[in-house]
């Protein structure tokens, strides 16, 4: 073993970001450079011959996609060669660009040269590509004293104890692979691997830039396939912008302006895309996936009742249709606990700290033990039921975390409803806890269903606030819910139960019997319309909010509705933020507060536009 006071990193060199671990007080930490700590995997030439990396690559490429490169993991072990400018590079010389700027984060961070390093791989790269792959660090001046496979890393990262079987799956920028591994103690094996080094989340992008490419021919009868290199760079980073907020979000709108001009006058794109539009796109490629899972099973010799965890690794993971689809092909619901983009990494570091003589057992993070969700009017055993629940933030989410689901009102012309907060799992509302309740007034009075958006935002101080946001108008009304996370005690729980079972039994029988819309028992939404609950038989007013909580009220312009969307933005990217940066951050956020309090439009713009700055700097955006 290595001497103690050895320093070893571990490196995560991604197709789409890159990332850096080390052993730091005691545990191993995400090394970066300011507020950043993923180095996207971009290496550009500026046009006055200045070399680019990482961020200021990414920012060039829609300007100048001659002299940028990305994606160069899917070229490793080739002979291909890609050319910035007027000059010609190999593939292990653009990683070694990207591993060099990587070991010069962590010299900064720690004070020390960095020569050595534990650098992670797909598990089925071929030996040429591990044979690039240690070229490149010999090029970047590092020692790679081991190539790690990445599922291997990502099972590090969770560290189980016990004796464990677990798929890993891996679904990152460029490349997917999936594997079992069995972990028992410090012995990590990997027993079998599947994969296509050629399907990621680019190729996502790819699929939404192609429908953003298509909407536009349609609207102008310009196809901006052919001629228009820096208009097509800028719809494919839309895309994948897009596809970050669908993550989170039900539903995105794409504004690019200006991507071509004709006769003098400019011609914009502005396109919504649904959740649900997008899935429709990507399924087939899930699916792709999910063959590769079934063979890696029976390459294993494995069924999926065999499995004791199913690991997410990788960005594109987010995609909640991902997550989806495992469960219902193997009944086990994945894991995801560690950040899917910086589990590797983690698990590299804990390599290396190993391997320099640091004992270390697993990676620590914070999570959600529960789910939170609101009621609705939905479907059970074949009636309409006023309280269905719907789970917007699950149980072992990691924190801090914002997402937001698509509901319906239930009845032309409705002008409020009233929404109720729950903390559980139950599919009947009723069972679990509620934990606070407002009323949203003055809807717009619409003959159909008029959509409704409910935003979920949780912080590591246990802090839930809950906000619905009348698309059509921009009408917000929120609830905060203070130490929501605060753990409950027996008789808390068992009092709460029996206070709801008794209201359930009194429930009136025709609240069963009014009639229900088409369900859809697949997705458990409304045709997806989910309703909010508008009207109830149970007073609700037998539960008295929680002492911590506060409700505000307050009705927003579109200016509002955008320092709103930075805030929850910011709370996002959080744990992402540089501790120098974080509190600015913070003070950014009460100062957007503060200014949509007072009405100042001024003071709003600038708050906004600062916080807009910061996070621009900030990998892994919703």
């Amino acid at each position: 073993m290595s001497d103690s006071n050895e320093l070893i990193v571990g490196i995560d060199l991604g197709t789409t970001n890159s990332e850096i671990a080390a052993f730091v007080d005691g545990k191993v930490t995400i090394l970066g450079s300011g507020s950043k700590n993923m180095l996207p995997s971009v290496v550009g030439l500026s046009p006055s011959g200045e070399l680019l990396v990482g961020e200021a690559a990414r920012n060039q490429l829609a300007l100048y996609p001659e002299r940028t490169v990305r994606s160069i993991k899917r070229k490793m072990g080739s002979s291909e060669t890609v050319t910035l400018g007027d000059r010609e590079f190999t593939p292990p010389e653009i990683s070694a660009l990207i591993l060099r700027e990587l070991a010069s984060w962590a010299s900064q961070q720690l004070g020390r040269t960095v020569a050595k390093a534990v650098i992670t791989v797909p598990a089925y790269f071929s030996d040429a590509q591990r044979q690039a792959t240690r070229e490149a660090a010999t090029l970047a001046g590092l020692e790679a004293v081991r190539i790690l496979n990445e599922p291997t890393a990502a099972s590090l990262a969770y560290g189980e104890g016990s004796r464990h079987i677990a798929m890993v799956y891996d679904l990152g920028g460029g490349t997917f692979d999936v594997s079992i591994v069995s972990l028992e103690g410090d012995i990590t094996e990997v027993l079998a691997s599947h994969g296509n080094n050629r399907l990621g989340g680019d190729d996502f992008n790819d699929l939404l830039a192609e429908h953003l490419l298509a909407a536009f021919q349609s609207q102008h009868g310009i196809d901006l396939r052919s001629g228009h290199p820096v208009a097509r760079a800028r719809i494919w980073w839309a895309a994948e912008e897009a596809k970050r907020r669908l993550s989170f979000d039900p539903e995105v709108t794409v504004r690019e302006e200006a991507l071509a001009t004709v006769d003098g006058k400019p011609l914009h794109l502005e396109l919504e895309i649904t959740r649900e539009e997008y899935e429709d796109m990507i399924r087939p490629l899930v699916e792709g996936t999910l063959e590769h899972m079934s063979q890696v099973l029976a390459d294993a010799g494995k069924g999926p009742s065999e499995l004791d965890a199913i690991l997410l690794v990788g960005g594109s993971t987010r995609t909640p249709l991902v997550a989806r689809m495992i469960e219902e092909r193997t009944g086990l619901t994945p894991r995801e606990e560690i950040h899917p983009d910086l589990c590797v990494a983690l698990g590299a570091g804990v390599m290396a700290s190993r391997l320099a003589g640091h004992q270390v057992e697993r990676v620590l993070v914070d999570v959600t033990p529960y789910s939170f969700g609101v009621s609705f009017l939905g479907e059970r055993g074949g009636v309409s039921y006023p309280h269905c629940y719907k789970p917007i933030i699950r149980r072992n989410t990691p924190l801090p975390v914002t997402r937001t689901e698509r509901f319906y009102t239930s009845h032309p012309y409705q002008e409020e409803v009233d929404v109720r907060v729950y903390e559980g799992e139950d599919e009947d509302a009723l069972r679990n806890i509620l934990i606070g309740d407002y009323r949203v007034t003055g809807l717009t009075p619409m003959r159909d269903f008029n959509e409704v958006l409910c935003r979920m935002s949780l912080d590591l101080d246990g802090i839930l606030t809950v906000t619905s946001i009348e698309k059509k108008s921009g009408l917000s009304k929120n609830i905060t819910i203070a130490r929501a996370l605060e753990e409950r005690s027996e008789a808390e729980i068992a009092a709460s139960r029996k206070r709801l079972e008794a209201l359930y039994a009194t429930r009136q029988d025709d609240d069963l019997d009014k009639e229900s819309d088409d369900f859809d028992e697949e997705n458990g939404n409304f045709d997806d319309k989910d309703a909010l609950q508008i009207e109830s038989e149970v007073d609700f007013t037998a539960y008295p909010m929680p002492k911590a909580a506060t409700v505000a009220e307050d009705d927003w312009s579109m200016a509002e509705g955008e320092g709103r969307k930075m805030i929850e933005r910011s709370r996002l990217l959080l744990d992402q933020i540089h501790d120098e940066d974080r509190e600015e951050a913070i003070d950014l956020n009460a100062a957007i507060e503060a200014a949509i309090e007072n009405r100042d439009a001024a003071a709003l713009k600038q708050a906004v536009h600062e916080l807009r700055e910061m996070l621009f700097f900030v990998e892994g955006r919703a």
